[in-house]
């Protein structure tokens, strides 16, 4: 239990530096540099994203994640699960569109490419002027009222512009074989008291990932409450190689 009071003290740190990060994870930025011909902080960031989900998976939602942090504190108004299914497939619609306006922008770009990772910012920081707060809290309003309505961290699910990147990542680490991080399951030492079901931030089923041996997938971001949380130690993290 001691990992989950770093993880969610580290997320309640990320939210609270958003004012200085927002920038570095704006996907308006990128295109607004891309049609200048730089590639911006956010940019970079989305990039070791994309990068380090090779090796280490959805850690970053898990972990490190402002948006992450602001969600998991609603779980205390609402913990209702939303349902998995087809709208799982919004967010893939949204990056899609999105990085065919950000290739586009570079493609006709009228200058050079150049890199400027503190790109619209006051010496790294991203909001310094009043004005800015308009967007700042335009985003945490863009994520609050979907998790206050539809329950546990439903802008993740559904609509989060950073998570493809990283599933996406995930995917070129299982095809190149290479190991990262998962959650290790053994089916014998369950026994279904569902506590794990409980403590799921992503919602999940695990339970039922468990029994039938099956991947925890694209939607697992490697919290770890599930193994925490488990009274027979039947879930840890692991290691995985694709064969």
């Amino acid at each position: 239990m001691k990992r989950q009071k770093i993880r969610k003290l580290l997320l309640i740190v990320a939210l609270l530096l958003f004012p200085i990060t927002i920038w570095y994870m704006s996907p308006y930025l990128i295109i607004q540099g891309a049609m200048e011909g730089i590639a911006t902080g956010s940019f970079v960031v989305f990039l070791l994203m994309l990068v380090g989900s090779i090796f280490f998976g959805r850690l970053f939602c898990s972990y490190l994640c402002p948006m992450g942090g602001l969600q998991d504190c609603l779980g205390c108004v609402n913990d209702k699960a939303p349902r998995q299914g087809w709208k799982n497939v919004i967010k893939y619609v949204i990056w899609f569109i999105w990085i065919c306006a950000v290739m586009a922008c570079f493609i006709f770009r009228k200058r050079e490419i150049t890199i400027d990772i503190f790109y619209m910012t006051d010496h790294g920081i991203s909001i310094t002027e009043i004005y800015n707060y308009v967007i700042y809290y335009g985003v945490i309003i863009l994520v609050l009222i979907p998790a206050l309505l539809c329950g546990k961290r439903t802008f993740c699910h559904y609509f989060c512009w950073m998570a493809p990147f990283m599933v996406i990542g995930s995917k070129i680490g299982k095809l190149l074989h290479i190991p990262g991080i998962h959650i290790k399951s053994e089916k014998e030492k369950c026994i279904s008291c569902k506590k794990c079901n409980q403590v799921c931030p992503m919602s999940l089923n695990v339970v039922e990932l468990v029994n039938s041996k099956k991947d925890f997938g694209a939607e697992c971001i490697q919290c770890g409450s599930c193994v925490d949380n488990c009274p027979k130690r039947a879930l840890s993290y692991g290691l995985k190689r694709s064969k």
